[in-house]
């Protein structure tokens, strides 16, 4: 196990597949594919609700149905309720490309004209198909529809432009349509019967007759490409609307039978999806470009506007770093834009505005990629008094000028920032930094230096946007900082000193590493066979990270000067940055358009175990992290386990796992709400005060007819009454006698007796942590001895439990698990058995263990704790 371990991928949004809308209740969601997951939104306000684990091969289809989401990857089909798969289907034998919900079964359809009907009432056992079609030679299926009214009946478009009606349940091909001589790309149903719409990839919509075969009118695209994606609104409008290949969507209008408005530039690549809400003014698009749009269709002219969308980088981003103390983190993307991505919370991650870029283009009638600043190869940022002015400069390629922008507004700021206007170059790099002036009164100032393909460097003031001077190299009595292009600037931590050069990577693949002061080279890092992508500095100084084209990770120690850690990755990195406090790691991808993060589990792990880790030429392969956090690298597949090429990793690092070790002295929490083991404690409290002030009074009991007998002589005899106090009936049990009754065990005991036996609690702890505080009560209280009868007492049933429990305590403390759940129990445990506990000299023994365990764990968190209060102390004290 190396360093940084695998923990989740941020800013996917969506991927080539077409969504699925269902409705649950009165709220609508979407799910969506991410590559080899899929994510669930609430189309309320676009927030992500859901994610799932990772499949083996990217998603081809979905298809979804109240909790159940049904996933096509390769020739399988996975059925997943909620986030946790519960079948796999297997019977293809080529690949998935459609599924369709119909009815109790969803319909697969692969690319050799293969359709099965699938059964999911009862999922987890149906892994057969419960019929099957071949649809034959000449038809190449690209989409299947359901027309409503046709019972049993599904229409198939096909590659050679045909249609096919077939009935599922005789299995029988009702008819074809001829079709129109270009294939079909989509097809979809109509809120009028019969009629259905289909895409060509022609660029022409026809809306067909199916019950008459007849044609009812014709649409064409204007811009080229296929019709990839149509939706009917259902809201009382007729309106049709298509999206093509271009990433422009039309709108139709059915009762005029013409064009009613264009979305240009909807999307910047083509459009997957189009799906009109139900009985709403709102069309929801998804597309390539990693993007998800809502419409709404409340305009005077007709024409949709944006009401809210979700996206990410359309391209693979080129640079990255932390900002706001590792709570977000800058990416710029080949795709022209900056985007702002919260580790935290995916809402809240948004793209910086380049001022109205889409009303300018509209009104210019130009592309939006024509108005938007080229692509972002170099920026830095400052986050003191970001509030004030601008704190965030970046240059772009090709580009003889810089750009501020603020964080504050998320929008870029008024200052164009020009070196050497004389000479213009393209700028390269770029540095901000944040300088404390004291004369008469501390004076905040914040500068950028900027450096050019020229060699030229230039220093700005940011809140003013105005130069203050340029460096020049006064020993070669040149007129420029270098005779090349800047490939870097840094600047030391006080701000006297401007460095040009520091850690270096020159064309032999080699790192070397320079001393400002010495002015001579102090470190040589060599490792990497392709060329080298990135470098990344910790917040300390103390490791150098470096990525290449090679595949490889590499943690370099700069005081040890030599490599320790090294991962493999099945894509090459092509950015990373590390959060200040070093427990996150993000980094970039060739050909992904995503952010994955990458946990620091050395700082959860206790005493520092960097001989563990790789030890120079050792490189582990590890999987790119998944959407969601996972513990480690241990996936849920056998095929994420890392192996080591090159050399064997040592058994005890590849064994490790990620945060499951106890560190040392301290203790570990269970997580729990605060009111959960709380009330634990005060449970007899919440008793008295949620019993009710005047006991509930029974009701009479009046039967309307009195129970009477059948008799041979007509009379009405009535039965007797029940026996009542002083007649010979049975006397009722007390707790004692019931107690003495062949009750089996509850669920309860079986954990603790069978945990016991392994020395294994785990199961146990997880069992009672999840019962609520009463039924906790209930089943300590279920063996109390209650009674007075001490003789034979540890063969009773009630004796062993109690026995067993204590010995549940001990472990539980002595491993410093569960810590305050643990206590929290042990408590209600001693109010019910304390007396039980103390006329046993068996049971005393054992409570008299468990005290003496719970007094050395606490002296040893105590100690901790008090030299925590002295230190606080001192330091609140002191005269500065």
């Amino acid at each position: 196990m190396g360093i940084f371990e695998p923990f989740r991928a941020i800013g996917y949004i969506t991927s080539g597949v077409p969504f699925s809308v269902q409705r649950l209740g009165t709220e609508a969601f979407v799910t969506v594919s991410v590559g080899k997951a899929f994510q669930v939104y609430n189309c309320a306000k676009l927030t992500l609700v859901l994610a799932s684990p990772q499949l083996p091969h990217k998603i081809r289809a979905l298809a979804s149905y109240r909790d159940f989401t049904f996933v096509a990857f390769g020739t399988h089909i996975a059925v997943f309720k909620r986030a946790h798969q519960v079948a796999r289907w297997s019977g293809h034998s080529g690949k998935v490309n459609s599924l369709m919900v119909f009815g109790d079964h969803v319909i697969s359809v692969d690319v050799e004209g293969h359709l099965f009907i699938w059964g999911f009432k009862g999922v987890a056992g149906d892994i057969v198909p419960v019929g099957h079609i071949m649809l034959g030679e000449k038809c190449t299926p690209t989409c299947v529809m359901h027309s409503d009214t046709y019972l049993n009946k599904v229409l198939i478009g096909s590659q050679e432009g045909g249609l096919q009606l077939w009935n599922v349940s005789t299995k029988k091909m009702l008819h074809e349509f001829k079709g129109w001589g270009s294939s079909v790309s989509s097809c979809v149903s109509s809120p009028a019967l019969d009629v259905v719409a289909v895409g060509c990839a022609d660029g022409k919509i026809h809306v067909h007759n199916i019950r008459y075969d007849e044609e009812v009118v014709t649409f064409s695209h204007s811009t080229r490409g296929a019709v990839t994606a149509l939706s009917f609104s259902t809201d009382g409008q007729s309106l049709l609307a298509s999206g093509g290949s271009s990433g422009v969507i039309s709108i139709w209008n059915l009762e005029k039978r013409k064009l009613q408005s264009v979305v240009r530039e909807a999307h910047d690549s083509s459009i997957i999806s189009l799906h009109f809400l139900a009985n709403e003014p709102v069309l929801m698009s998804s597309s390539a470009d990693n993007s998800i749009k809502m419409w709404v269709f409340d305009t005077t002219d007709g024409d949709p506007r944006l009401l809210r969308f979700r996206s990410g980088h359309s391209a693979p981003p080129l640079c990255i770093r932390f900002y706001a103390n590792g709570r977000h983190i800058l990416s710029a993307g080949q795709d022209r834009a900056f985007r702002l991505f919260s580790v935290i919370q995916d809402q809240q991650s948004r793209e910086l505005s380049q001022h109205h870029v889409s009303k300018r283009a509209k009104k210019l009638r130009v592309k939006e990629e024509e108005l938007k600043l080229k692509p972002v190869i170099a920026f830095d940022c400052a986050e003191i008094r970001e509030r004030d002015w601008c704190n965030v400069v970046t240059c772009h390629i090709d580009t003889a000028q810089a750009y501020v922008w603020t964080l504050q507004n998320f929008v870029i700021g008024e200052h164009i920032l020009r070196p050497c206007p004389e000479k213009p170059t393209p700028v390269k790099m770029v540095l901000v930094h944040d300088c404390i002036i004291i004369r008469h009164a501390p004076l905040v100032h914040v500068a950028t230096i900027l450096g050019t393909a020229g060699g030229w460097i230039e220093r700005f003031n940011l809140q003013s946007g105005i130069s203050r001077g340029s460096y020049l190299d006064v020993s070669e009595r040149g007129s420029h900082a270098h005779e090349g292009e800047v490939v870097g600037v840094a600047c030391d931590s006080t701000n006297t000193l401007m460095i040009s050069l520091l850690a270096t990577v020159a064309d032999d693949l080699v790192i070397r590493l320079f001393d400002a002061i010495a002015l001579r080279m102090v470190r040589k890092f060599e490792g990497h066979t392709d060329r080298i992508t990135d470098l990344c500095f910790s917040e300390d100084g103390k490791w150098l990270l470096s990525s290449s084209m090679d595949g490889t990770l590499r943690i370099w120690d700069v005081i040890l000067a030599r490599q320790i850690d090294a991962v493999h990755v099945e894509v090459s990195v092509t950015a990373l940055s590390l959060s200040p406090n070093m427990d996150v790691l993000a980094t970039t991808h060739v050909d992904q358009n995503g952010v994955y993060l990458w946990v620091n589990q050395s700082m959860f792990s206790g005493a520092s175990r960097i001989d563990a880790y790789a030890s120079g030429k050792e490189v582990v392969n590890v999987k790119l992290p998944s959407l969601i956090a996972v513990e480690g690298s241990n996936a849920e597949n056998e095929d994420t386990d890392k192996s080591v090429v090159k050399h064997s990793v040592s058994k005890e690092a590849s064994t490790f796992p990620a945060f499951s070790q106890q560190i040392p002295v301290l203790v570990t929490l269970s997580l729990l709400p605060k009111s959960q083991w709380q009330s634990l404690i005060n449970l007899d409290i919440i008793k008295v005060r949620n019993k009710p002030i005047e006991p509930p009074k029974k009701p009479e009991k009046t039967p309307f007819f009195l129970p009477s007998i059948p008799s041979l002589s007509g009379e009405i005899l009535f039965k007797p009454s029940e026996p009542v106090d002083g007649d010979d009936s049975k006397p009722d049990e007390t707790e004692s006698d019931r107690r003495k009754l062949d009750i089996p065990p509850t669920q309860f005991l079986e954990l603790l007796q069978s945990s016991s036996e392994m020395k294994n609690f785990s199961a146990f702890t997880e069992y009672i942590k999840g019962l609520s505080p009463s039924n906790l009560d209930m089943e300590l209280r279920m063996f109390q001895i209650i009674d007075d009868y001490q003789e034979e007492l540890e063969t009773r049933p009630e004796f062993i439990s109690i026995e067993l429990l204590l010995d549940y305590f001990i472990h539980e403390i002595s491993s410093r698990n569960n810590f305050e759940f643990v206590q929290a129990v042990i408590r209600l445990f001693l109010k019910i058995h304390g007396e039980t506990i103390r006329c046993n000299l068996k049971l005393q023994d054992k409570a008299r263990k468990l005290l003496e365990t719970q007094c050395s764990v606490w002296q040893g968190v105590d100690k901790l704790f008090q030299s925590a209060r002295c230190m606080v102390t001192f330091l609140s004290n002191s005269q500065f």
